[in-house]
């Protein structure tokens, strides 16, 4: 099923994002995670890709045809496509069309300075417009409510995120946030820009100290004051800071479902413990 259907029922939807595990002895012990997200019967589940190499390829689509075989949950598989080239982007869609797998997110992907930079794709909206000429793939696309990082102003972010639409995007999933005022502020910014895609809310929720630091610092992230007073208050309490990042993630899900967002979108980091209790949390409210 493609992920565009979702939402022209008006149904609010709610997904999961997982990674494939770096050692292929680990590939085992995703089911134990993949198991729980079953049980909490999402819409549909997202697998990370990595660049630089045919393992990190074959790695995603593994664990993409067990969440659709085994699990009968839709798997929407990152492709990132800064490090590919033509061909090996179209070998790449070949095996997923074989694997029946109808869901891309077209990242561009980070730049990394030991793997060569490939011609072909300077940016997502490049592999949105390869991918809607020669297939017929649901495309989803990555937006940064407080912008990419790599963009000057936010006018030159909705102007990248417009022609990422224009190319043919169907379905966009935020990057995390954790103030829904600038996921508010950016939803008014696309109905100007027109826009008009589902645009679903990205949260992930935070448990650790060390993790919001790193996070805002990749994802250009804010940090609500509100937010800091539960890091500053509980950092050197495990179990209670763990509770507190659980509380503050469902209070986000909770007022962004309110102001009728039309899904949420939960980075899981592969934990099933913080997937069960964020969704035991808003088991009434999807």
């Amino acid at each position: 099923m493609k992920v565009s259907e979702i939402y022209k029922s008006g149904r609010k939807s709610l997904s999961f994002e997982i990674f494939p595990p770096k050692k292929d002895e680990e590939l085992k012990s995703i089911d134990e995670t993949l198991e729980v997200l079953g049980e909490l019967n999402p819409d549909f589940i997202s697998v990370t890709f990595g660049a630089g190499g045919s393992a990190n390829c074959n790695k995603t689509i593994e664990l993409a045809k067990k969440i659709k075989e085994d699990y009968n949950i839709e798997p929407v598989v990152h492709l990132t496509c800064i490090h590919y080239d033509v061909n090996e982007i179209d070998r790449f869609t070949e095996e997923l069309k074989d694997s029946g797998i109808e869901n891309i997110l077209a990242l561009r992907g980070d730049v990394r300075e030991d793997i060569p930079r490939k011609e072909d794709f300077s940016y997502a909206s490049d592999l949105v417009t390869h991918l809607k000429e020669d297939s017929d793939f649901c495309v989803l696309g990555a937006c940064y409510p407080e912008r990419h990082p790599e963009s000057a102003n936010m006018v030159d972010e909705i102007k990248h995120l417009k022609a990422k639409v224009n190319a043919g995007t169907d379905v966009l999933l935020s990057q995390l946030f954790f103030d829904n005022s600038c996921f508010y502020e950016f939803e008014e910014r696309c109905k100007i820009a027109d826009i008009n895609v589902p645009v679903i809310p990205g949260i992930m929720p935070v448990v650790k100290a060390s993790q919001i630091k790193r996070m805002i610092s990749m994802c250009n992230a804010s940090f609500p004051e509100r937010f800091q007073k539960i890091v500053d208050k509980y950092e050197n309490n495990k179990e209670a800071l763990f509770d507190a990042g659980m509380a503050y993630a469902i209070s986000q899900i909770i007022d962004l479902l309110a102001c009728n967002t039309e899904g949420i979108h939960l980075y899981t980091m592969n934990n099933p413990v913080i997937a069960r209790r964020i969704c035991e949390g808003i088991k009434n409210i999807v």
